[in-house]
Order: structure tokens, then sequence, then C-alpha cells
């Protein structure tokens, strides 16, 4: 369990589905990101299915975000692949009733200092969403254009700390 000012993170358990669910089907939280928005109760099982298995694999991942006794988003690192290379990515969706109030980018900051230190950390970030650059900014990752990718929602932003220069040709990160 991670604890910030105003936030309690926590492993996710399957009592989490039903608000996996809430903040997944709302199509306002997945603008950015419609690949990630979910349809069924059914759907929202087996996401907290996958974050559990995460964590009992990897001993790290996506928690439950709470401010106060609700439940405000999720955040956390998943182990993937960017460029060949292993990174933590770094996610936060939160419920855009607390958007604005600065809950993601502590979530996100405490994260990152939290991940293991083993790999660089990641965000993917949509173009458009300025919100979520400025997230990862304040949770210590830098913009770097070099390293963008396509992914399942067009192209995505990298926003990166700790990465490997030599990976790719000594290009500077950068900040927006």
């Amino acid at each position: 369990m991670l604890t910030t000012a105003r936030l309690t993170l926590r492993r996710p358990v399957p009592a989490d589905t039903d608000e996996i669910w809430r903040i997944h089907r709302d199509p306002v939280a997945c603008a950015h990101n419609p690949s990630d928005l979910i349809a069924t109760r059914s759907q929202a099982a087996e996401r907290c299915r996958q974050w559990i298995a995460h964590w009992e694999r990897h001993g790290f991942g996506y928690f439950v975000v709470r401010s106060g006794a609700a439940v405000a988003g999720f955040c956390g690192v998943k182990q993937m692949r960017l460029h060949d290379v292993p990174v933590l990515n770094l996610f936060y969706r939160f419920d855009p009733a607390v958007w604005g109030a600065g809950l993601a980018s502590e979530a996100a900051a405490a994260v990152v200092g939290w991940a293991p230190s083993s790999q660089p950390v990641i965000a993917r970030v949509r173009p458009g969403n300025a919100a979520s650059a400025r997230v990862a900014m304040k949770a210590g990752l830098q913009r770097a254009p070099d390293l963008d990718v396509d992914g399942e929602d067009g192209l995505d932003w990298i926003f990166v700390t700790g990465w490997p220069v030599s990976r790719h040709g000594g290009a500077p990160v950068t900040a927006v």
C-alpha cells in the first residue's frame, strides 16, 4: 500500500470489479483511449483478474486509488516493451468527477517514486490530451518525441524517465 497526503493506493482485489466497470465504461474517462472502454461487468471482472495476475507475477502493478472512502481512480505501472526495451508503463485513469484536483498527479508521482528502478518508466499520452501530459511531467517524466509510437488508438507521445540513451541513438529527451 502507498499513501500520500490525500490518497491511499492499494492492490486490486476481486471486489474492485464494480469500480473498474464504473470508470472504464465512462466514455468521458476513456475519451483519449476509447479502446479501453468496457461494455459489461464481465469485461471489468476480466480486467480486474489481469491486474491481480500482474501483481502476482511481478510484485507490482496497478493500484486502486482512494480519496477518503471513495475510489477516485487507478494508477500504477505494468511490464511491457517499447522499442524492444523492457519498460514500466505508467497508467492513470480517474473518475471525471475528480479531474482538476491534482489527484492523478499526486498518485502518479507516488507510483513513479515507488516503482522498481531497474527499468525506465514511460507514459503513453495521446497528442490531444494535455492534462495527461501534465500529469506525466509532474510525476517526473520528460517528453521523448524520438520514442513516439503508434498505439491502439493512434499516435502515442512518449514521456520517460530512466531511458537508456544508447538505445535510441543518443537523441535528447526534452520537456514539453
